[in-house]
């Protein structure tokens, strides 16, 4: 009898690990890599100096926190601005800029977009995502987490970019595991360029939406005189 392939949390760990090291390293222009060891932990938190989580629901759900000293920050945008072509005048100096947070925010969102794409296509089940929460902050946060989880697990992994500044990525979610019962052909593999162009795109619709938006809000407030 053939045995099974089985897929566990520490599979969907790795899943999103490389996602999040291939849509850094490609939007910063800069290698960054994640530790072979992962640590068990009780459960998530955002901790100081840049943090962000994003909520995730459907085959199963959780959370990704990415919690940022203020060098891996401050170097992690500074490289996706000048891989932009950004000017050196137009890019903060502080990791406690809104500029950084925005960016960070984005990336996050295009790597566990990346994420969900690869889990659709590896796990044959889709996971949908909410937008990504950026907080700087002094002092380390417990979060409550407003989702069901079954038996919940959680895990920490470091990540060291080029300039061997660290950041950790925090990952609860349901205990699960998925069984591979046939073969099945998988979709070819995602492209980070793709990931980060339409994650791009989309920012750039709403911009244009808000922007009509407040347009049309004006020309009415205009219209009575205000």
């Amino acid at each position: 009898m053939r045995k099974n392939k089985i897929v566990t949390t520490e599979d969907i760990l790795i899943t999103l690990c490389k996602s999040v090291s291939e849509i850094l390293s490609k939007a910063t222009g800069s290698k960054v890599t994640y530790s072979a060891m992962v640590q068990k932990i009780t459960r998530t938190c955002l901790k100081p100096d840049v943090a962000c989580f994003v909520l995730f629901d459907g085959g199963f759900n959780g959370i990704v926190v990415n919690n940022f000293t203020s060098d891996a920050a401050i170097e992690i945008y500074r490289d996706y601005m000048k891989n932009m072509g950004m000017p050196e005048s137009e890019i903060s100096q502080s990791y406690m800029a809104d500029d950084v947070a925005n960016v960070l925010g984005e990336l996050m969102n295009q790597c566990v977009g990346g994420f969900t794409h690869k889990i659709k296509n590896e796990l044959q089940t889709n996971i949908t995502q909410s937008q990504p929460k950026m907080l700087v902050i002094s002092k380390s946060v417990n979060i409550s987490i407003d989702t069901v989880m079954e038996r919940p697990q959680a895990r920490r992994v470091s990540f060291s970019t080029s300039e061997n500044n660290i950041f950790y990525l925090e990952l609860a979610m349901d205990k699960t595991e998925f069984i591979k019962l046939h073969d099945f052909e998988l979709e070819d593999e995602f492209d980070p360029d793709d990931i980060i162009a339409s994650s791009q795109s989309e920012k750039n619709t709403k911009d244009k939406t808000q922007t009509l938006t407040d347009n049309a809000d004006d020309d009415f407030m205009a219209e009575l005189g205000l």
